[in-house]
């Protein structure tokens, strides 16, 4: 109960100090009584002052303000105890249409219209505290990223990884998008909702229009500019090579702002190109629905702590009797309905920068793996490590985000599954652990043989531990040979030098020997002298050399989802074929 005690909406306790020094002045006014107590003797002023009223007085600024530091702490919310409440949420759902169609990556507006389009949809999630959010792309066929879900982070994670070279069909068919995200309303039961295509352009009206439903709105925000631009094949490994048409003209992808204002005036929506801030999401959100105030439950239920602030009310009792007279019940009256005035949770605080305060204000508002997260979010991992409970999952996350690869890979052996395995994959390749991370990888593939990532990365650290070790090979063949030729370089200077010897024959031939000897030691020693600051000078030249590949060898270890969801659209779409869904929705526009 004391781990756990807490005020809801502390910031009525600083009324507390207010009410104590107003009645502070209010006893020092009192004591100080009338001008005649300065006038009249002691003796005599018993009998012509009347002291009662003066006591009377007292006890009534006493009473009320006791009255007043009682609400006061009822107001602020004393809790310690958690019980579960039912989650309701609006009735907004809305569905994300991303085009992934070649034609975003023109870069006409910096840095290019997938990055513009993808930022704006991040935004658009910023924003949406409630109600349902989907996101569907699309180019030559369509996909459904995230089905209708409040968790909007789960959006954004997934959200950086989508790219038009990840589509397995190009071309632009927001008709088949469309259907999706009918499909996504129908699934979850829902009569209404709002769509809002993020694009470049619409090829055929008739591919939306044919969509309209005023229960189910269209808002466009249109992506690039009306000049338009080249679009770049470098993501599709053709670096320095523009799109071109089959008679070998240079595509212009361009904004048709006219079409798309008129697609989305036919579907009851709002077209806005998109723009820097966020009134172009608002204006296009804003479109009516039929029950606008609707709310559905949510099949989850939370803990939230319980207002405890009425218990303090039966204090109040005895202060209300003793208060029982003509124009004072009204003032208790108005101390007693103070604990009631906000029985709802209070608003989150307002949002201030990084300050010593922070970390005690979010305490009173947001649970540790909360506070975790936001740190997360802003860049900070190695402050959210701390945070966190679950070691093998947010934890170690945080440590490998901070640089302690060692202290995630603890957490990560600790999960057996396919994600854990991936993840201490790349701590050990990372710690350039090279053969264990290999065996990390092996597992990983092992529980789900499809995963993209993982056999990606067991690849790139194979190449790796291979060059590593050709490169140690060779450094240790150079060093032997080194040593060969310094070897055979010995024994033929020695050889010489006793040919010379032989050949002059001193007469004191063992003294003469002994010098020669001591020459070669001497000789040696300044060779040896020589060669080892050369030595140093190419080891250090050769380690930097390797670190440096290394480093870059790291750099190239993905961590982001994106090969889960290329095999996961590709799968999709060969389903489909398989079904007869269609035969081939590319068509003859691959933009």
């Amino acid at each position: 109960m004391f781990e756990e005690f807490h005020f809801i909406r502390p910031y009525w306790l600083w009324a507390i100090p207010v009410l104590l020094g107003i009645g502070a002045w209010w006893l020092k006014r009192t004591q100080s009584g009338s001008g005649w107590e300065a006038a009249i003797d002691q003796q005599l002023l018993g009998v012509l002052l009347d002291q009662t009223h003066r006591r009377a007085h007292r006890s009534l600024g006493a009473l009320l303000l006791s009255a007043l530091l009682v609400g006061c702490l009822a107001a602020a919310g004393p809790a310690w105890e958690k019980l579960p409440q039912n989650v309701e949420s609006r009735e907004d759902t809305l569905v994300i249409l991303l085009d992934l169609s070649l034609s975003m990556l023109a870069e006409d507006v910096k840095p290019s219209r997938i990055d513009r389009a993808r930022q704006k949809v991040a935004d658009i999630l910023r924003l949406r505290t409630e109600g349902q959010t989907a996101l569907v792309a699309y180019a030559g066929d369509a996909h459904a990223v995230v089905p209708l879900t409040d968790d909007v982070k789960t959006i954004e994670n997934l959200l950086f990884s989508l790219s038009p070279e990840m589509m397995p069909v190009f071309g632009s068919n927001p008709d088949h998008a469309l259907q999706l995200a009918h499909e996504l309303f129908s699934n979850s039961g829902l009569l209404q909702g709002r769509i809002l295509m993020i694009t470049d352009g619409i090829d055929e009206i008739s591919s939306v229009s044919r969509h309209r439903n005023a229960a189910f709105p269209i808002s466009i925000i249109g992506i690039g500019t009306e000049r338009g631009g080249a679009i770049p094949l470098d993501k599709l490994r053709q670096p320095g090579r523009f799109l071109q048409t089959q008679e070998g003209n240079q595509v212009i992808a361009l904004r048709d702002e006219k079409r798309l204002r008129d697609v989305a005036s036919l579907t009851f929506g709002r077209y806005r190109p998109a723009a820097v801030g966020d009134d172009d999401i608002l204006d296009v959100l804003s479109t009516n629905l039929p029950s606008e105030d609707a709310t559905i439950d949510v099949e989850r239920e939370f803990d939230t702590f319980y207002d405890q602030g009425h218990w303090l009310a039966i204090l109040l009792v005895p202060l209300v009797l003793l208060s029982f007279r003509k124009g004072i019940f009204a003032v208790v009256l108005l101390a007693v309905a103070l604990p009631g005035e906000q029985t709802h949770a209070a608003p989150p605080p307002p949002a201030v920068p990084a300050s010593p305060l922070e970390n005690f204000w979010d305490a009173l508002w947001l649970r540790d793996d909360q506070r975790g997260a936001r740190k997360m979010r802003h860049g900070e991992p190695a402050m959210a490590v701390p945070l966190f409970e679950d070691q093998s999952q947010w934890q170690s996350a945080a440590r490998y985000r901070s640089g302690d690869y060692a202290g995630a890979l603890a957490g990560f052996d600790q999960d057996g599954t396919t994600t854990g395995h991936y993840n201490a994959g790349n701590a050990l390749a990372r710690m350039q652990m090279y053969e264990q991370a290999i065996e990390s990888y092996e597992a990983a593939l092992k529980r789900d043989p499809t995963h993209a990532d993982a056999q990606f990365n067991k690849e790139l650290v194979e190449r790796l531990l291979e060059e590593q070790q050709d490169a140690e090979q060779q450094e240790q063949d150079q060093e032997n040979q080194a040593n060969n030729d310094q070897s055979q370089s010995e024994q033929d200077q020695q050889q010489q030098q006793q040919d010379q010897s032989e050949q002059q024959q001193p007469e004191d031939g063992s003294s003469e020997q002994q010098q020669n000897e001591e020459e070669q030691q001497q000789q040696e020693e300044e060779q040896g002298e020589q060669q080892e600051p050369q030595d140093q000078e190419e080891e250090l030249a050769s380690r930097d050399e390797k670190q440096e590949a290394l480093e870059q060898w790291l750099r190239r270890v993905p961590d982001n989802p994106g090969g889960l969801l290329r095999r996961k659209f590709s799968h999709e779409t060969k389903q489909r074929l398989r079904r007869g869904e269609y035969e081939n929705r590319q068509g003859e526009k691959l933009w």
